[in-house]
């Protein structure tokens, strides 16, 4: 094919080849149009992110020190940056459920849409497990109604939150642009405290190892620990690749998509300077590197509790549940399409009279439950996740490449500034990030890795000779070798 695409198997007929049984085949596997506005897909975007900034990042300290991780911070946000602005072009040529997997369909054939789509649902399914277990730490550690951590919060969450997503897509993002504000206005209250008790002195406290290569008091682990604090400077921006996701229930996605991403970006910049300014000049970095909630510990120091540290907690625990909000609708989204078009079960796609996919809600949950109860590793399961997360980025920044190069003449209601130059930055830096992963967590990665393995065999075995042609992303690309086979002719 002269897109560079292989040869495909052609998908068995559903009930019979008609024109009108793909209609009842699609009919049954819609989801509702027009429920989001550029306002809320903003929403989503923060939502993705904004429990990132409550915890997790500071773990970056001990890997990098404050000069590692601030360099690590400024190159994944670069990277997420330049990533936005090529998702923001491929979204508005094809707006769709797909996502990065329509994107690398088009332009990598089935092989590359479905390792994409393969690192996506890692993502989306292992963050909301992991975000759960996270929730449980908050929930024990505030005292509500005197629970702990465990499988009964687990359930609670996946069973709340879920049941929400199965009410509608429009009240599911209203709910989570609510919980997303709250969480957003404690963060700058966060900072307008911690800023009072800024001292510089404090931000390169870490003991430098004096045997590691370039070490300095900014940079206590040397070079090396700016590589290894890659994944702890995602976690400021995590998951803002997802809004393309929503591109079939948003209005005029041409639009409100590539509008939605730039300040979503922009948004989750500004929060990650003034968090990480805030959070380390208060008490130190060295005093927040290990802490499950660095945010707390930069108020409270050793003077105790005080009302602004408990309320930015309570404010930490709706950050959480934004954030495992959203990845499950992601999640679902993503496998929606997937499924829709054949490369996983077909079932997996059909949605409810409320148009809400409810076994792509449903199974995703029951797996992310089992295994935060099983394993009760959070850190872990993110870790596998931004292992995911960074095959995902590379392929979609090669997947705006191609068209570039491949697709001159392809109508692009939006055009990425700085073209193929900036998605190749984002290529170069997704890749860096991806093998700064096993510097970090190599188990993490190995076990992405086999999970990856499974999938692969199930599609080249199974599954990529029966997909679904009159899917919305199959039928964009078919129409691409169309039109080639056209010109050679």
């Amino acid at each position: 094919m002269a897109d560079g695409t292989e040869s495909r198997t052609a998908p068995p007929p559903l009930a019979g080849s008609s024109a009108d049984s793909d209609s009842s085949y699609l009919q049954r596997r819609t989801l509702r149009r027009g429920s989001a506005g550029w306002l809320l897909l903003t929403g989503l975007g923060v939502a993705y992110v904004v429990s990132g900034d409550f915890s997790g990042w500071n773990i970056g300290l001990a890997e990098g020190g404050f000069g590692g991780l601030a360099i690590a911070t400024l190159l994944m946000g670069v990277m997420y940056a330049c990533l936005v602005f090529a998702l923001a072009e491929l979204s508005a040529i094809l707006p769709t459920a797909g996502g990065g997997y329509g994107f690398a369909r088009r332009a990598l054939g089935t092989w590359g849409g479905f390792l994409t789509g393969t690192a996506i649902l890692i993502e989306y399914i292992l963050a909301p497990a992991a975000i759960s277990i996270f929730i449980g730490d908050y929930v024990e550690s505030l005292g509500l109604f005197g629970l702990t951590s465990g499988w009964p919060v687990y359930l609670a969450c996946f069973a709340v939150f879920i049941g929400i997503h199965l009410w509608g897509v429009g009240e599911a993002l209203r709910f989570s642009l609510v919980v997303t504000a709250i969480a957003v206005a404690a963060l700058l209250i966060f900072a307008v405290g911690a800023f009072t008790e800024f001292d510089a002195n404090g931000l390169d406290d870490i003991p430098v190892n004096e045997e590691a290569f370039g070490s300095g008091s900014w940079l206590p682990f040397g070079l090396l620990g700016i590589w290894a604090a890659f994944p702890f400077g995602m976690w400021f921006f995590l998951g803002v690749e997802g809004v393309p996701l929503a591109a079939e229930e948003a209005k005029d996605p041409v639009r409100s998509m590539p509008r939605a991403l730039a300040i979503s970006m922009g948004i989750l910049a500004l929060l990650a300077l003034i968090t990480f300014f805030a959070a380390t000049g208060a008490q130190g970095s060295d005093a927040i590197k290990a802490a499950g909630n660095p945010l707390v510990v930069a108020l409270e120091g050793d003077g105790g509790p005080t009302a602004l540290s408990r309320f930015v907690n309570y404010a930490g625990l709706a950050g959480l549940v934004a954030s495992f909000f959203s990845l499950i609708y992601a999640g679902s989204r993503q496998l929606f399409a997937l499924s829709r078009a054949g490369y996983l079960p077909r079932f997996l796609s059909l949605t409810s009279r409320r148009k809400a996919p409810y076994l792509g809600l449903l199974i995703p949950g029951a797996i992310g439950f089992a295994l935060a109860a099983g394993s009760g590793n959070g850190g872990r399961m993110l870790n596998v996740a931004v292992f995911g997360a960074t095959i995902s980025y590379a392929l979609m920044a090669l997947s705006h490449i191609v068209l570039r190069r491949r697709e001159p003449g392809l109508e692009r209601p939006y055009r990425t500034p700085g073209g193929i130059v900036t998605s190749s930055v984002a290529f170069a830096l997704a890749l860096s990030a991806l093998v700064a992963t096993f510097l970090v967590d190599r188990d993490a990665a190995f076990i992405a890795l086999g999970v990856y393995a499974v999938a692969l065999a199930y599609f080249a075995f199974y599954s990529r000779h029966r997909l679904v042609a009159a899917a919305p992303e199959e039928e964009f690309a078919a129409l691409a070798a169309a039109e080639a086979e056209l010109e050679r002719n």
